[in-house]
């Protein structure tokens, strides 16, 4: 599929995703009308508004905070002030966009839609509106921070703070985003003529699809482990704005988190670790898939890939989560409780998925052309 072909599903998907975000940050307020306590209950009415509020154009605590909109600064300082919070939330809608169109660009030309395509394409592209919402909130994380007053107060921290916030949103308007892209893409496909498939070797592919879990592995085993996961919070110091910078290591590079059976079963301790196994076979299976399913084996489609396949492996794994807890304790603190974690680990996933996409691709060219060297002698 040609550039011009895939552009218009990405566009199209991109002002989607920053619509339905806008819209949704937009019914934060419709939770402080009187009665919204009394029909969805105060707790989960305080959760929702929790997940909204990044995308809200209202800063914290402007709701029944008077004039001042929540800042305790003068009047001029809260105009300026809420002048940079709506610069910040600008930036986020407009960052939406300029990431999420040029990764449906390269997923939808790469990956189109069609024989046997067409779930593989939507998966990819789901998963990439939430690193494209990911990489927009780290984006304007700066202008936020500074629009509340107290940037020099633990600015890493904070920056942390931000970028895995509004995920869960993020995981619902996604979807629909991936949903018009796929669509548009198929029926911009249908007239392009025959499309090419790679063609790789079972065995290439097996060792490529091993490596990059592998990798994958490395954060969620061993990093993620909590005397590691400590180590990597204390181990690096700084002073002024970049002191304490454990908050923010933590985020970009750990997928989870774990301890030994202490004091518990083995038995339990081996049942919570089920949706950590299952992270990494969905990143095996979908990078074993991949090269297959790709019109053409390149560099930057394998890393977008494998980025994709990770996000995916975080969801299945939270989801799976969900439901443990649900069959557990029930929705004893609230349905939207039980779904406090969806959409978190994104930025570690961008990381290693990007540098297990990487290793990926090169045990791909290396394997395929000793295979080809072989059959040729």
């Amino acid at each position: 599929m040609t550039y011009g072909r895939a552009a218009i599903p990405a566009l199209a998907g991109g002002l989607l995703l920053a619509a339905l975000l806008w819209w949704a940050g937009a019914s934060a307020a419709a939770l402080h009308l009187p009665g919204s306590s009394r029909v969805l209950g105060f707790g989960t009415a305080a959760e929702l508004e929790h997940w909204l509020a990044p995308w809200s154009y209202d800063p914290p605590g402007a709701h029944g905070a008077g004039d001042g909109g929540g800042y305790a600064a003068g009047p001029g300082d809260s105009a300026r002030y809420f002048s940079l919070y709506t610069t910040a939330v600008q930036i986020r809608f407009g960052a939406v966009f300029a990431f999420f169109v040029p990764g449906a660009l390269l997923l939808v030309r790469r990956l189109p839609p069609l024989r046997g395509r067409v779930s593989a394409a939507l998966l990819a592209v789901w998963a990439w509106g939430l690193v494209a919402g990911m990489l927009a909130m780290a984006v304007s994380a700066p202008w936020l921070i500074a629009g509340q007053g107290h940037g020099s107060y633990r600015f890493l921290p904070q920056i942390a703070s931000v970028i895995s916030s509004g995920a869960q949103v993020l995981v619902v308007a996604a979807l629909p985003a991936a949903m018009v892209t796929v669509l548009l893409a198929r029926v911009a496909t249908k007239g392009a003529g025959p499309l090419p498939q790679a063609v790789v070797p079972a065995r290439a592919a097996r060792l490529a699809a091993t490596v990059g879990t592998s990798l994958i592995a490395t954060s969620l085993v061993i990093l993620s482990y909590q005397p590691v996961a400590a180590t990597i919070q204390e181990a690096f110091t700084a002073s002024g704005l970049l002191s304490e910078p454990g908050d923010l290591l933590r985020l970009w590079l750990l997928l989870g988190g774990w301890a030994g059976p202490q004091g518990g079963s083995i038995g339990s301790w081996i049942l919570h670790r089920v949706p950590d196994v299952l992270l990494l076979a969905v990143v095996w299976g979908a990078l074993r898939r991949l090269p297959g399913l790709l019109t053409r084996v390149t560099l930057p489609a394998v890393a977008v890939g494998a980025v994709c396949a990770t996000v995916l492996g975080l969801l299945a794994s939270q989801l799976l989560q969900v439901l443990m807890e649900a069959v557990d304790s029930g929705a004893r603190w609230g349905v939207p409780r039980l779904f406090a974690a969806l959409g978190s680990g994104v930025p570690a996933a961008l990381t290693w998925g990007l540098v297990a996409g990487v290793a990926a691709a090169v045990t791909l060219r290396v394997v395929t052309d000793r295979t080809a060297r072989a059959e040729g002698t």
